[in-house]
């Protein structure tokens, strides 16, 4: 599994979880995926993530470094 982030909301208007990813924010439309489950949410979320970083890699894009929590 990566060690990127996934934030997953509910839409009542899809109903549908939706999955966006924040360090790919700036690189992609929002949300990357869904899924009709919160788990086909993280599943389909993670595949994503394998996805775009392959993608990028074969193109030689540089890739966003995935965040971490600092606490204090």
């Amino acid at each position: 599994m990566s060690q990127y982030s996934m934030n997953i909301q509910w839409s009542d208007e899809d109903r549908l979880f939706l999955v966006t990813i924040p360090e790919f924010a700036e690189l992609v439309m929002m949300p990357c995926t869904h899924g009709k489950t919160r788990d086909e949410a993280i599943h389909n979320g993670e595949e994503v993530i394998e996805m775009y970083l392959d993608a990028w890699q074969a193109e030689g894009e540089s890739i966003p470094e995935p965040r971490t929590l600092q606490v204090a």
